[in-house]
């Protein structure tokens, strides 16, 4: 499954590394589908780790991803207190990325 709202750096890897932009693509189509886990909570997964990991922009990205599946304000919510008791502070601050318009 395509996920909507795709990360501009894909655009970038498909023009300057075609077959790497197919791999990776491939790859990721695989894992990021419906499975033992819900694809909505694979996209809060995603999210939870672009948090630990400081992407402000990737966390608010990837929680429009989630909306557009089917995630609720509050599942954002709940992500990101476990974002907070996995990475403390730092990662809370990134996640509130996740709620900018």
């Amino acid at each position: 499954m395509t996920l909507p709202n795709p990360g501009a750096w894909q655009a970038i890897i498909e023009e300057h590394a075609p077959q790497l932009y197919r791999d990776v693509s491939t790859l990721r189509d695989n894992v990021l589908q419906e499975g033992a886990l819900p694809l909505k909570v694979k996209v809060l997964m995603t999210m939870l780790c672009d948090a630990l990991l400081a992407h402000d922009d990737g966390v608010k990205n990837i929680a429009n991803r989630a909306r557009a599946v089917g995630a609720t304000e509050e599942e954002i919510a709940e992500t990101l207190a476990v974002a907070f008791v996995m990475g403390g502070t730092p990662a809370l601050v990134t996640g509130a990325n996740a709620f900018k318009k």
